[in-house]
C-alpha cells in the first residue's frame, strides 16, 4: 500500500486491538479522577507562595500612575513625601522603583480622592443610595471563554477601586479555582440560600395552613439546617483585598435536582427570586459595589437564577458560525424559559388582581471573545449587522499574554510585566482593558439612570405633597374665614 495515502488506511485490527488497553470500568472513572485532581493541585500550586498561600503581586509606581490612579509620577512621589503617614511602598534595591501592595493602592487612591484635583476621577462612580450591580455572565456553550471573561472583569473592577464579590454557580468550580477558594461540600456554596430561601417560604405556608385550622407541613433536617445559614457564613476572602468569593464544588450539582423537587411540593414558591431576596436580605448590596455571577454552562435552575439576579447580562461567544448559532438558541431558550415563568405567574395575578410580574435588565451584551481579526474579521462584522447594539462593538483579542498567564493559573492582571517586558506587556493588556471599559459604561450608565429616576420620582413626590399641603391650608383658611364670617353674622344678629 502506498505511503502515500492518508494515515486511517493504515490501521491494522490486531495493533489496534492490541493498544486498547483494559476495559474500562467504574473503579477507571475514579482512577482517573484521582489522577486529574493530582494534577490539578500540582498546578494549582505554581500560583502559590513557598507557605501554601496565594497573594497578590506588587505594583509598580510606573503602573500605578498608568492603569490605577490617574497622576503624573513626578506628582505621585511629592505627594508620598509630603504625607509620610501615607504608604511608602517598598524598594528591592538602593534607589530602585517603589513597589506597593493592592490594598495600600487603595489607601493610595481614596487619599487622591478626598485631597488630589476635583477635576480628576480618583474614586470609581457609584452613586449615593443606590445598591450594588449584580452581573451574570452566562452562555450554555462551553469554551466561549465564559468563566475567564467574568474573572478578568472582576479583576479589573478590583483594580478600579471597586468591592467586588464573586459567585461561581458552576459546580465545575473554575472561578472557585482562579480565587484560591476552598469549598469542601455544597453546603460552603450557594445551595444553603437556596435552601433557606425554600424553607421560609414553607414556614409562611405554614403559618397560613395554621390560620386556616390545617397541619403544617414539616421541614427536614435540610431545611431546618438552612435556616441558620447566611450569605455573609459563605462568604470567602481571597488574595485580593476587595475581591470575595462564595465558591462552587461538584456537589452543588445536587441542586439541579433538588429544586424542582421542591418546586413540585410548593408550586407557589418563587425560585427564580431566591438568590437575589437572600443577597439582599443579608446587606450583601450594600456591602459591595459590583456582585459578579458566574453561571453553568447550561440553562437550569441555578442559571436561571443568576439570570434573574442579574442587572446586566454579558453572554460571550466566539465568532464562529457554531458559536453564534448556540448563542441565538440560547437567547431563544431564554425567550421561552422566562416567558413562560411571567406567563404562569400572571395568569394568578390577573385573576387576584395583583401586578403582573415582567423580568427586567439594565443592559444585555454579547461579547466576542477569543479574537483573531486576520481571520474572523468579516464574520464579526455579520454578527453584528444582525445583532446590532446587542453585540458589542470591542471584540476581546487572544494575545500571547492570556496564554502565558494562564500556565501559572494567573489572570493577566495577577502577572507581574517584569516576566515579559513593559511594551509587551502594555500591549497585551490593553484588550482585556478596553473590555472592562465597554462594561464599566454599562455599569455606570445603569446606575446614573437609576439614581436621576430616583430623584425625578423624590422630586415628583415632594411636588405633589407640597400641593396637597398648599391645598390642605388654603382649605384650612377658606374654613376658617367661613367660620369667621358665620360667627360675625350671629353675633350680628343677636345685638
Amino acid at each position: 500500500m502506498s505511503t502515500d495515502l492518508p494515515p486511517y488506511f493504515r490501521v491494522d485490527p490486531a495493533q489496534s486491538a492490541a493498544s486498547l488497553g483494559a476495559p474500562a470500568s467504574t473503579e477507571g472513572f475514579g482512577a482517573i479522577a484521582r489522577a486529574c485532581a493530582a494534577g490539578r493541585s500540582d498546578l494549582a500550586s505554581r500560583g502559590l507562595e513557598a507557605d501554601g498561600a496565594r497573594r497578590l503581586r506588587l505594583f509598580s509606581t510606573w503602573e500605578i500612575c498608568r492603569y490605577l490612579i490617574p497622576v503624573a509620577q513626578g506628582h505621585f512621589r511629592r505627594v508620598l513625601k509630603a504625607n509620610p503617614d501615607l504608604p511608602q511602598g517598598r524598594s528591592e534595591t538602593e534607589a530602585g522603583a517603589k513597589w506597593f501592595t493592592l490594598d495600600e493602592v487603595l489607601r493610595l487612591r481614596a487619599h487622591f480622592g478626598a485631597e488630589g484635583s476635583k477635576a480628576k476621577q480618583y474614586l470609581p462612580y457609584r452613586p449615593e443610595g443606590q445598591p450594588a450591580k449584580l452581573v451574570a455572565v452566562a452562555n450554555f456553550k462551553g469554551g466561549v471563554g465564559k468563566t475567564s471573561t467574568a474573572a478578568h472583569l472582576a479583576m479589573s473592577a478590583a483594580l478600579d477601586g471597586y468591592r467586588v464579590l464573586v459567585v461561581d454557580l458552576d459546580s465545575q468550580g473554575s472561578m472557585t479555582s482562579i480565587f484560591g477558594g476552598r469549598v469542601e461540600d455544597e453546603w460552603q456554596t450557594v445551595f444553603p440560600l437556596l435552601a433557606r430561601h425554600y424553607a421560609e417560604h414553607l414556614r409562611g405556608e405554614n403559618q397560613r395552613r395554621a390560620d386556616r385550622g390545617e397541619a403544617p407541613q414539616p421541614l427536614d433536617e435540610t431545611l431546618d439546617e438552612a435556616l441558620k445559614i447566611s450569605s455573609t457564613d459563605l462568604i470567602q476572602t481571597t488574595h485580593w483585598p476587595n475581591i470575595d468569593l462564595i465558591g462552587a464544588q461538584l456537589n452543588l450539582y445536587w441542586a439541579e435536582f433538588q429544586i424542582p423537587v421542591w418546586r413540585m411540593a410548593a408550586r407557589g414558591w418563587k425560585l427564580w427570586d431566591a438568590l437575589t431576596d437572600r443577597l439582599e436580605a443579608d446587606g450583601i448590596l450594600d456591602a459591595y459595589d459590583v456582585v459578579f455571577i458566574d453561571t453553568p454552562p447550561a440553562l437550569g435552575y441555578l442559571t436561571i437564577n443568576g439570570l434573574a439576579a442579574a442587572d446586566i447580562l454579558l453572554v460571550p461567544l466566539g465568532a464562529s458560525f457554531l458559536e453564534f448559532d448556540s448563542t441565538g438558541r440560547f437567547f431563544d431558550m431564554l425567550h421561552a424559559t422566562f416567558g413562560s415563568i411571567e406567563e404562569g405567574e400572571n395568569m394568578a395575578a390577573r385573576a387576584l388582581g395583583r401586578d403582573e410580574l415582567r423580568f427586567e435588565w439594565d443592559a444585555v451584551r454579547a461579547v466576542v471573545t477569543r479574537f483573531d481579526g486576520s481571520q474572523q474579521g468579516e464574520l464579526a462584522s455579520l454578527m453584528q449587522a444582525y445583532l446590532g447594539q446587542t453585540l458589542s462593538p470591542h471584540r476581546q483579542d487572544f494575545t500571547a499574554l492570556i496564554g502565558q498567564a494562564g500556565e501559572q493559573v494567573q489572570g493577566i492582571y495577577e502577572a507581574d510585566y517584569r516576566d515579559f517586558n513593559r511594551e509587551t506587556y502594555a500591549r497585551g493588556r490593553e484588550t482585556f482593558d478596553a473590555t472592562y471599559a465597554a462594561f464599566k459604561a454599562l455599569l455606570v450608565g445603569s446606575w446614573y439612570r437609576d439614581a436621576t429616576t430616583a430623584r425625578q420620582t423624590g422630586e415628583a413626590t415632594t411636588a405633589r405633597q407640597t400641593g396637597e399641603a398648599t391645598t390642605a391650608r388654603q382649605t384650612g383658611e377658606a374654613t376658617t374665614a367661613r367660620q369667621t364670617g358665620e360667627a360675625t353674622t350671629a353675633r350680628q344678629a343677636a345685638k
